[in-house]
């Protein structure tokens, strides 16, 4: 299934991608009297088997005026709204790292972003009152847990993920590089993009296998594979979960391919600005598009 999170000005409601658009399951359970979970907290609480049957119910359904939204009409909020943790991790495809000047890493390199980063298809970001100039792209995928994991081996550890989705791991990367931590370049304000949908796991043959691809202003920009990626999925399920509780909803950034601005000879780097456009695309997931303001 594909799951998203519609934005109104009432709020956030739950959504399922479908052939006929966005299914607003709020609207749907109301109209045909079902109780089944209306956020994305609750489908990763209690399951998708409900929403499995609503979605067949309303597809065959005679009358199913309003319950539809258009995807390019539908306004999004991030696909995961309130994950304890969001976790990156830096370094993490070869040619990334070799573009940067660092060694390909022994372990994982870990840092995190604050919820107060987290944005959805379509956002606009603000960086014009951003006390940095330094923007830069960085298109991830990001796995999103789906029960809690604990110390789990590495060949069971994709069985605790609910699903992946898009993300972009904004930076500014003249914050970044101020100090030797590297959060506050990384968890302004909207910088971490995720969306349009999570698409659950079982639809997903390989993670560690999924074309990737960021434009700005229509300009290709990255173009990659997850086969370049360091430490694949489960290697980092793992690792992580030796020192945290993943629990559900907790989003993994997994890294970005080569092709960053940072990664440029210095005379060639043209940060990003406002009226940028980015489209980060991940096979299987879907295209996440945002704009700087």
């Amino acid at each position: 299934m594909r799951f998203a999170t519609l934005a109104s000005e009432a709020g956030f409601r739950l959504g399922i991608g479908t052939a006929r658009g966005v299914l607003d399951v709020a609207r749907a359970a109301e109209r045909f009297g079902t109780r089944v979970p209306t956020t994305i907290a609750a489908v990763l609480e209690h399951g998708v088997a409900e929403l499995a049957a609503l979605v067949e119910r309303t597809l065959a359904a005679e009358a199913s005026d309003g319950l539809f939204v258009r995807e390019d009409r539908a306004g999004f909020g991030p696909c995961v709204t309130h994950p304890e943790k969001v976790l990156c991790v830096g370094l993490n495809y070869r040619k990334h790292a070799a573009e940067t000047g660092h060694p390909i890493p022994e372990c994982p390199v870990l840092f995190s972003k604050f919820n107060s980063a987290l944005a959805g298809h379509r956002a606009v970001i603000n960086v014009s009152s951003q006390a940095a100039q330094q923007f830069d792209y960085e298109v991830e995928l990001v796995i999103v847990i789906g029960r809690v994991a604990r110390d789990v081996a590495e060949h069971e550890a994709l069985d605790y993920v609910f699903g992946y989705c898009t993300g972009n791991d904004l930076s500014a990367r003249d914050l970044q590089r101020r100090t030797s931590q590297w959060l506050l370049g990384k968890s302004l304000d909207g910088f971490a993009p995720i969306g349009p949908f999570l698409v659950t796991a079982d639809e997903v043959r390989d993670p560690d296998a999924l074309g990737v691809e960021c434009r700005v202003n229509g300009e290709l920009r990255q173009s990659s594979t997850t086969a370049d990626m360091v430490f694949g999925c489960a290697s980092l399920i793992s690792y992580i979960s030796r020192y945290f509780t993943l629990k559900p909803g907790d989003l993994i950034f997994t890294g970005t391919p080569e092709g960053v601005i940072l990664g440029y000879p210095e005379p060639q780097r043209v940060w990003l600005k406002a009226g940028d456009e980015v489209r980060s695309r991940i096979d299987t997931l879907g295209e996440l598009a945002f704009r700087l303001a």
